[in-house]
């Protein structure tokens, strides 16, 4: 039981790098909202201009939209939109082409060479059950023996996603990128796609292999975990986010929370402040992945320890 326990939270971990993606007429448009997400969306403010923190769950289901007024009130009051990158970067072909690059192995082996018999027989079995999946993301089952461990390990990841019915093309900031495009909106990245590549090229070995590992053993685990988290976001309810993404992956891959989540959450705050004190005083929507606004190394909290006034923006939450 121990094992099966420690498998559903390592693959919660995988699940929070893999997340760290028109209305048909107005009275089904005020059904569904009824049935909205709870967003996960903090107000920051100074004396002239405020910054609202979206936190985004980057695969989605056609039944997570319309999304809350909320959202729509800050997307309309925003003059910019900014996103973890720019959006032209989040839509384009050629960030998926520059991380297959950086992930590709160059010393000749292949993947199985470096992995433990039992890890490299449950990807066999993986790859065999999953063959359909894969060649629809146009990366037949061999082709995984060219990349590194971390690679395979996201690609196993997203596979069971869609599985569960969780789509990129249907991610909050793919769905907000397109709505600022729409109405005219300003964006901005915090980084560029290259950096976030980086990130995950960076795991070492032993990282990379628990990575993948683990990766597998939540998908012989099924649905659930993921149905938990998107549920978890789907209510707004940002403690067992925390818990089911964030405390996960600090206690499973330490280094590696330090680097895609404290690091670059250390990094964004000045450009944030930075946006909040332009002389224009211009309100801006920001949209992150949901992980980079939780807990006490998040966004949130360390603009609200620089002074900054913060307030949940939830008209759906209690107000008790």
């Amino acid at each position: 039981m121990r094992l099966r326990r420690n498998a559903r939270r390592s693959f919660r971990s995988a699940l929070a790098l893999a997340t760290l993606l028109a209305l048909a007429g107005a009275a089904h448009a005020d059904a569904a909202r009824e049935q909205a997400p709870v967003p996960l969306m903090w107000k920051v403010s100074d004396q002239d201009s405020s910054l609202y923190l979206l936190g985004s769950f980057h695969l989605l289901k056609p039944a997570d939209y319309p999304l809350s007024r909320d959202i729509d009130v800050a997307l309309a009051d925003a003059e910019q939109v900014v996103f973890e990158i720019p959006p032209e970067e989040l839509g384009s072909p050629m960030l998926g082409m520059q991380m297959g690059q950086a992930a590709l192995r160059t010393d000749g082996t292949g993947l199985d060479s470096e992995l433990p018999e039992q890890t490299r027989q449950a990807l066999a079995e993986w790859t065999r059950a999953n063959a359909a999946p894969l060649e629809a993301m146009k990366l037949p089952a061999q082709a995984l023996q060219m990349f590194e461990p971390w690679f395979v390990g996201l690609m196993v990841t997203v596979v069971e996603m869609g599985k569960a019915g969780l789509d990129p093309t249907l991610g909050l900031d793919t769905h907000l990128a397109r709505r600022a495009g729409e109405t005219g909106k300003a964006t901005a990245g915090l980084e560029t796609g290259v950096e976030q590549i980086a990130f995950l090229d960076g795991m070492d070995r032993a990282e990379q292999l628990q990575f993948l590992q683990q990766a597998l053993e939540g998908a012989a685990e099924g649905p659930a975990e993921i149905d938990k988290l998107h549920s978890a976001w789907r209510n707004g309810d940002a403690a067992a986010l925390w818990e089911g993404m964030a405390a996960d992956m600090r206690r499973e891959f330490p280094d590696l929370y330090r680097r895609i989540n404290v690091e670059r959450n250390a990094a964004w705050v000045p450009k944030l402040e930075a946006k909040l004190q332009a002389p224009e005083g211009d309100d801006v929507l920001v949209v992150v992945g949901a992980l980079h606004l939780l807990g006490e190394d998040g966004v949130v909290e360390q603009l609200r320890a620089k002074g900054y006034e913060v307030e949940r923006i939830c008209s759906a939450c209690s107000k008790d």
